[in-house]
């Protein structure tokens, strides 16, 4: 899947988790700090690639993404597996309090956020021709549904004009349906 779609995902997904799992109270920089997190744990599986969006935010991204590529051995290796999910996890609990402040925000909902996105974008990928190699270092790649002919190629037809407007309608959907749930949510954010 491309860079959009993982971002539209793990946002819908964030939306939705957020919905039924309301945290009791919540600050605007913790959601501020969520979203961003959101993103970029969309983003992050593909840090193996030296065309990341991810990396287009540092000083000499490219360049210290093809030196990730070479690490990784290639795109959708331990990034995309149940080892690379548990990694991603231990690597937020151990550097998110050395450069974020615990007093105004929340490391848990920031975590989760972040892993929302992260296991977003896996699941996207399982469902395109390639399929992700979820038991790393096993070399066998899981995608859904199991006939290769019915799944997505990245970037095509079907993910441009179906799966993001399909996106964009249950997140229509899901706002008109779960309104009240939604402003419940909103009504917990307080400025500090």
């Amino acid at each position: 899947m491309t860079a959009r779609t993982h971002d539209a995902i793990a946002f819908t997904s964030l939306v939705t988790a957020a919905t039924f799992n309301p945290p009791e109270n919540l600050t605007l920089l913790t959601v501020f700090v969520s979203l961003v997190g959101n993103v970029i744990g969309a983003l992050l599986p593909d840090i193996d690639q030296a065309t990341n969006r991810l990396w287009d935010l540092l000083p000499s991204g490219n360049a210290v993404g093809k030196q990730f590529r070479v690490l990784f051995l290639h795109h959708r290796t331990i990034t995309h597996s149940l080892l690379g999910v548990f990694l991603a996890y231990m690597l937020l609990h151990g550097v998110l309090p050395l450069v974020l402040n615990a007093v105004t925000i929340d490391m848990t909902i920031v975590t989760w956020s972040i892993m929302i996105g992260y296991v977003s974008h896996l699941v996207a990928d399982s469902l395109t021709k390639d399929g992700i190699p979820l038991l790393f270092p096993i070399q066998w790649n899981i995608g859904f549904p199991p006939l290769h002919a019915l799944r997505i190629s990245t970037g095509g037809w079907i993910e441009k004009y179906l799966v993001l407007p399909a996106i964009g309608v249950y997140l229509l959907w899901f706002v008109w349906s779960y309104q009240s749930e939604m402003m419940s949510l909103v009504h917990v954010i307080r400025l500090q």
